[in-house]
């Protein structure tokens, strides 16, 4: 699949092909490379079988230098494309991921949208690497993931990411900054469904999501966990959209109350969240769409093996494309995963 990524260089002169140097380069990342310099070392090194096994003949003469305009020249978007690809192909989705026993349909997965900065790709004029993913909350693998354009920001990035994913059986969550109409309008259109948060960067939104009749409104379901020294109690509570609400394709509104006491301070903080959803009602049980909210939060659990456990913030490759090739090579860390 790597052999699929169009090559820059020229023919004339070419030493090595490419997708045996991107595969052992991907291999380097994970064995904790963070340089370009550890990189080409990990590449000469390797045993001899297994360069020969990965494509790579012979004696390997890397410069890193060399290494580096490579992966800097590449066409980010296609190697997004060749990892994710791959590793759809290698996941298996966990047994619930079935039938839903109610409707007998498959059952709906969740995909959560979120973005990550690379923050070893800093350049002297203070310009990051910044990605947005989307993320299977089931397997934590990856499905698409694309660069924001300097300048830009995750909105515009939005509708490209998802355009050539199957949305069918999936609801997007994504956080409020991605509450917006024509987000909505595209997930379904798909075939999808969408889960937002909403705050204050929709202010009407917010203010109708308050006001409608909660006190009123029958307990849907309720969580009591304990551990790292707090007890956090979690009520959701769910109303049938009102057409004052105005918001596209929009069935159920969702009220979050969370109740979390530190047992060390003897602190205790309730916060209240509403989000927004366009599933009927019948499709995803009320402990599901419990689950949707929670594990929408559970990719940055994957930034932070990606961050710390394989230091990508760590990481001095800040040229071009090559701090997004390094990093995808981390797009499936998890090492329980089959990939």
């Amino acid at each position: 699949m790597l052999e699929t990524v169009p090559d820059p260089r020229s023919r004339r002169g070419r030493r090595y092909r490419l997708g045996p140097l991107l595969a052992l380069s991907l291999i380097a990342v994970h064995g904790g490379a963070t340089s370009l310099a550890q990189i080409t070392r990990v590449i000469t090194g390797c045993d001899p079988t297994l360069r020969a096994r990965a494509g790579l003949p012979g004696t390997a003469r890397l410069a890193a230098s060399t290494l580096g305009r490579l992966l800097s020249r590449l066409d980010g978007d296609a190697f997004d494309s060749a990892t994710c690809a791959y590793l759809a192909t290698r996941t298996v989705a966990p047994p619930e991921a079935g039938t839903n026993r109610l409707t007998r349909r498959p059952a709906i997965t969740g995909l959560a949208v979120d973005g990550k900065t690379l923050r070893g790709s800093r350049i002297s004029d203070g310009t990051v690497t910044h990605l947005l993913a989307a993320t299977r909350h089931d397997t934590q693998v990856v499905a698409a993931q694309a660069q924001i354009v300097a300048e830009s920001n995750e909105i515009l990035a939005f509708a490209p990411l998802l355009s050539d994913l199957d949305l069918t059986n999936s609801v997007v969550t994504a956080d409020a900054l991605h509450t917006q109409q024509e987000h909505a309008r595209q997930i379904v259109a798909a075939g999808g469904h969408y889960l937002f948060i909403v705050k204050g960067n929709q202010p009407t939104l917010h203010r109708r999501l308050k006001a409608l009749p909660w006190r009123e409104a029958f307990l849907n379901d309720r969580t009591d966990e304990r551990g790292h020294g707090r007890r956090e109690i979690r009520r959701m509570k769910i109303c049938m959209v009102r057409p004052g609400l105005s918001f596209p394709h929009a069935v159920q509104a969702i009220q979050v109350k969370r109740r979390r006491t530190d047992h060390k301070t003897g602190k205790t903080t309730i916060v209240t969240i509403y989000a927004i959803a366009s599933l009927p009602p019948g499709l995803a049980t009320h402990a599901h769409i419990a689950t949707l909210i929670r594990s929408h939060w559970n990719v940055e659990a994957l930034h932070h093996i990606r961050d710390v456990t394989y230091r990508e913030d760590a990481s001095k490759v800040r040229t071009g494309a090559a701090p997004r090739v390094t990093g995808g090579a981390l797009l499936c860390p998890d090492e329980d995963k089959p990939v």
